[in-house]
């Protein structure tokens, strides 16, 4: 059974940064393509940012695009994903899933097969 936990969430002032990480396990990685979503309180969840199965392919949502950077350690079974000049519309709760031997960069909820239970992530202004 494939776990996924993550953790680096918290309270930052508008312009900080915060770095998440999601630790698998039960199984090794290198055979997943992982994703990192959001759901801000009354909206639904919504890419973040993904990357593919060898690491070689990243994805991002217009909103974050060249404020977050995902990546991963195969070694280490990590998902991370760095955030920078946070927002308080970055307010939500962040969420690590994995899509088992997918290729490329996959955006959408339902294409994911193992979902982490979340951290959440408030910025103040």
């Amino acid at each position: 059974q494939m776990t996924l936990v993550e953790s680096g969430g918290g309270l930052v002032q508008a312009g900080g940064s915060l770095r998440l990480s999601c630790v698998v396990s039960g199984r090794p990685i290198n055979n997943y393509a992982f994703g990192w979503f959001r759901r801000a309180p009354g909206k639904e969840r919504e890419f973040v940012a993904g990357i593919n199965r060898n690491g070689g392919e990243t994805g991002y949502a217009d909103s974050v695009k060249g404020r977050f950077t995902i990546s991963r350690d195969d070694d280490e079974n990590t998902v991370n994903l760095q955030m920078h000049t946070l927002k308080p519309e970055d307010t939500a709760v962040y969420y690590c899933a994995a899509d088992y031997l997918s290729p490329i960069v996959r955006w959408l909820v339902g294409q994911y097969d193992h979902w982490g239970q979340g951290t959440q992530v408030t910025v103040s202004s």
